[in-house]
């Protein structure tokens, strides 16, 4: 995959061999709360920027429905974005990530281009596959091909947003120009795949930058990871390839109290989260995109700590 500049710069912040870097998942909300404060967020995304997180990562959820578990009405993606791009300066903005099956993959190029543009190279387009029956019908789409989908509207995503860019339209008629897409992104823009999106890791690994998918077990953890290197030493030798988790985090006001796993996560106090987050540096895990429980503690106070004490023993210039 080229890369320019910008891009290397974007992508070796949050992706870089043998350093684990740390991302926050927006919105920042108590469970059970389900209307996004906009100004607050937007409040936290720059402060998250200021006290030195890698990334913010922004959610793709186009409807809600009953028997979805989150409840929370999130914000156009492409939209929340845009805004966030001019809010901060040096985070990576990250999505995480469109459902690209069920979007028009030109639509998904422009818009991403734009946030690029928006945020001077900030962007990397984190896709995913979408995994809601439902959701599927809702947009005309049937799930059961939600696998060709996705590597179809990849490639067509892929050459829009490429050095030479390529317009692929969906039907070619005689009479059709030679498009373009306009804005031009500053760099080309970065893919992530975020889940597996029905493919191959070997796909996966020839495709994107680098493959986001959510917390397990540690000992799990470290079979998928060998299993990555595997398919990225086969299909790109001599290539870096990122790998990251998301992590659901509760932090306890005490800063001795041990890792307790919970549903995605831990529990646990800032001692016993540096010791979970090094064993993920020493296992291969590049990033770590933490989604904060905030029942007990504000978000304020979480971010401040983790910028304090935890922070630094990874982001090292």
């Amino acid at each position: 995959m080229s890369a320019g500049g910008a891009e290397q710069a974007i992508v070796g912040r949050v992706l870089a061999p043998d350093r684990l870097s740390i991302g926050l998942t927006l919105p920042l909300m108590p469970s059970g709360q389900e209307v996004v404060d906009v100004t607050e967020q937007r409040r936290l995304a720059k402060l998250a920027d200021s006290a030195g997180f890698r990334a913010l990562w922004v959610r793709d959820v186009p409807l809600n429905s009953p028997d979805y578990p989150d409840p929370v009405g999130h914000l156009d993606p492409w939209s929340w974005l845009g805004a966030l791009a001019v809010e901060t300066r040096q985070i990576a903005l990250i999505s995480g990530a469109i459902v690209l099956t069920l979007r028009h993959p030109l639509h998904i190029a422009k818009a991403a281009a734009s946030v690029a543009t928006l945020s001077e190279g900030r962007f990397i387009l984190g896709l995913g596959s979408g995994d809601r029956p439902p959701e599927f019908a809702a947009f005309g789409e049937d799930v059961a091909e939600r696998r060709r989908l996705f590597a179809d509207h990849w490639q067509v995503v892929a050459k829009a947003l490429g050095t030479p860019q390529e317009v692929v339209p969906d039907r070619h008629d005689t009479d059709s120009p030679d498009f373009q897409l306009r804005p031009l992104a500053p760099e080309p823009v970065p893919l992530l795949a975020v889940g597996s999106g029905g493919q191959s890791v070997n796909w996966i690994a020839r495709h994107a930058i680098g493959w986001m998918t959510y917390h397990r077990e540690p000992a799990q953890q470290r079979d998928r990871y060998r299993m990555w290197r595997a398919a990225v030493e086969q299909s790109v030798p001599g290539e870096f390839r990122g790998f990251g988790e998301a992590m659901r985090l509760d932090l306890d006001a005490d800063p001795g109290a041990p890792a307790t796993p919970i549903d995605l996560g831990y529990r646990a106090g800032r001692d016993a989260l540096i010791d979970v987050l090094e064993a993920l540096r020493e296992m291969g895990v590049h990033h770590v995109s933490l989604n904060l429980r905030l029942e007990e503690r504000p978000a304020d106070a979480i971010i401040e700590e983790l910028a304090a004490h935890v922070l630094p023993h990874f982001h090292r210039p």
